[in-house]
């Protein structure tokens, strides 16, 4: 009787450890589904992105009779550069339009040969834009004269800026703006911050476009730094 309810609980057991196993499996199967599915879905954006999309409106005509805007009223073409003339001729212009990254608006992109790294830069900090890409957090603007920082997280799993730490001096770095330039960086110094550190935010580049990028370290503890400049 005894060894009768021994095996049952034994087998319960192991029902129980059998059905864990399975079920942190799958959990891990699919977090790792979802994270390649992102990271694959980033590249393909970085691979594709051209800069802003440029809509041009031309054969506009301007001021003819009974639909000509006044003053007051709103003009569709007071955001759109270009041209334009008065009376009955027509007008020339073009307008900007920002691409957007699941929901996101974006700055430009990022790629980092060395650790894989391919994402749009986002352009405003949030907690959302946070988790779905790296973000611009203060600066001059990407491939502008200046300092421009860049953050991302560190998950310790490979996505984002996980991999900054395996990052070093001489490593290159692409960034391409809105215009859809790109430039080259090459990281030049390598250190930690606290978190409340912005001191080397602002410095002389002598005249050059420079990126920082940071990230946290792995046990959260400051933030690791990369300043690059451009070649």
């Amino acid at each position: 009787m005894f060894e009768s309810k021994y095996n049952k609980l034994l087998t319960i057991i192991l029902v129980v450890v059998i059905v864990s196993i399975i079920g942190l499996l799958g959990f891990l199967g699919y977090n790792y589904f979802v994270e390649s599915n992102s990271t694959q879905e980033a590249a393909d954006f970085v691979d594709n992105y051209t800069g802003d999309e440029v809509a041009t409106d031309s054969g506009i005509p301007s001021n003819q009779g009974t639909n000509s805007t006044s003053d007051n009223d709103n003009n569709p073409l007071d955001e759109i550069e270009g041209t334009s003339s008065s009376g009955n001729s027509t007008s020339t212009a073009t307008s900007r339009v920002k691409k957007k990254y699941q929901g996101y608006t974006v700055a430009g992109t990022i790629k980092i040969p060395k650790t894989n790294v391919s994402y749009p830069i986002l352009e405003k900090l949030s907690n959302g834009s946070l988790e779905k890409s790296v973000v611009l957090l203060y600066g001059a603007g990407l491939n502008q004269v200046g300092n421009t920082v860049i953050i991302g997280h560190n998950y310790r799993n490979g996505q984002f800026f996980s991999n900054n730490k395996k990052l070093s001096s001489g490593d290159k770095i692409y960034i391409t703006d809105y215009e859809g330039k790109q430039k080259t960086y090459k990281i030049y110094k390598k250190f930690q911050a606290t978190p409340e550190d912005t001191s080397f935010y602002q410095r002389d580049t002598n005249g050059k476009a420079e990126i920082t990028l940071s990230t946290c370290t792995d046990d959260s503890s400051a933030r690791l730094i990369l300043l690059a400049r451009e070649e």
